[in-house]
């Protein structure tokens, strides 16, 4: 964790100047967000970043917790929010942290968890998509938008991802495709409401997804 932490410390600077690389995709997933979100929602997002998405949301929902395994990152997401202060940035609190560590935390359940770009560079996806199901309050819901490494070509996950690991150019990124991705979603105990791609190009690999915590006693656990 702390070798994934300075990585995106040593990143952020950069990473919060730079433009979305596609930005009608981008516009797309916050639109399709926006139709799964109320006005009374309380909102957890993990890896923030910088908090751009945080600050287009917020004035959609009640509150939002945004959180990065980066010290920096929130820094320089707080900076953002003490030099545009609005009511609705107000409702943002940012914090270091990750699903692990939130999980632990006395929070009341969330009625949307967020994970953009998020579920392939944590150690162990599976445990983390157990524990987000586990913060969420019956009914709610987790929209993921995720890279699906798997789903590439072979040269680049055997060996440029990796080579660029090695010279420190790349974060931990784990391998598993759209299709591991939607059964580990649906096996923590989550109804898939959308599968859909955003791209405004060709396909970058990247899937959106919107998955619904069931009802306690539901016996639908597991449908599509």
């Amino acid at each position: 964790m702390d070798e994934d932490r300075r990585f995106w410390d040593r990143l952020a600077t950069n990473y919060s100047k730079s433009k979305v690389s596609d930005e009608l995709g981008y516009q797309r997933t916050l639109q399709r967000t926006s139709d799964f979100l109320k006005a009374s929602d309380a909102v957890l997002e993990l890896g923030c970043g910088t908090g751009s998405t945080a600050f287009l949301l917020a004035p959609k929902v009640k509150g939002i917790l945004a959180t990065d395994i980066s010290p920096e990152m929130i820094r320089i997401a707080r900076q953002k929010q003490q030099d545009e202060p609005t009511a609705a940035y107000d409702s943002i609190s940012f914090k270091e942290a990750t699903a692990d560590t939130i999980a632990k935390e006395n929070h009341m359940p969330f009625n949307a968890i967020l994970g953009y770009n998020y579920l392939h560079l944590v150690r162990d996806p599976p445990a983390t998509v157990q524990k987000i199901h586990g913060m969420l309050e019956d009914g709610g819901v987790f929209i993921s938008k995720t890279p699906c490494i798997g789903d590439r070509n072979m040269l680049m996950r055997s060996f440029v991802l990796p080579t660029m690991r090695i010279f420190g150019l790349a974060p931990y990124l784990d391998n598993f495709g759209a299709t591991e991705l939607v059964t580990m979603i649906k096996t923590a105990g989550f109804q898939i409401e959308a599968e859909e791609k955003h791209a405004s190009g060709s396909d970058d690999g990247r899937v959106f997804i919107v998955a619904r915590k069931m009802e306690s006693g539901s016996n639908d656990r597991t449908t599509a």
